[in-house]
């Protein structure tokens, strides 16, 4: 078994990022958080059960924590910092902070790539296909009422939008 560092690229949110000293095996999420910097996908269960670590990969989602990140070599991979900027959030960070669907913060992030992943494929979801969509991310605070207020209210103003 070959114990040398690896070193590949991934492009992340638009951007190559060269990752150095690799140990091969590393999940995803690892690498985004811990080599690349990217904080906005949280491990928590670190067995794909939560959902706090949502990304997308070529535009499906999924949970960083269960993808090797050598795995992702060759793939457009979104995390939630590359759906906005700190000093532009885009409409569902907004009607998330209006609706009050934030509070502790710490599933928030993977909810948000989750409902921006649904809203691509289907831009008119059913209440049934939206709970299915987030059905994925746990979040203890919330009690989803407030997640689900938000969805509708991102889905209201872009129907407004188009009108």
């Amino acid at each position: 078994m070959s114990t040398s560092p690896e070193m590949y690229s991934l492009r992340v949110n638009g951007t190559e990022q060269h990752v150095k000293d690799a140990w091969i095996g590393e999940s995803l999420l690892y690498v985004l958080r811990e080599r690349l910097g990217f904080m906005g996908a949280k491990g928590a269960c670190e067995q794909g059960e939560c959902g706090s670590c949502t990304v997308l990969i070529n535009n499906d989602a999924v949970c960083s924590c269960l993808v090797m990140a050598a795995s992702a070599i060759d793939t457009d991979i979104t995390t939630v910092e590359g759906l906005a900027t700190t000093e532009s959030p885009n409409d569902i960070q907004q009607a998330f902070v209006t609706e009050g669907a934030v509070q502790c913060g710490f599933c928030t992030p993977g909810l948000i790539v989750a409902v921006h992943h649904l809203l691509e494929t289907n831009s008119s979801p059913s209440e049934i296909e939206v709970k299915e969509a987030l059905s994925g991310n746990i979040c203890r605070c919330t009690g989803y009422g407030r997640i689900f207020s938000a969805v509708q209210l991102v889905i209201s103003r872009r129907e407004k939008s188009v009108s």
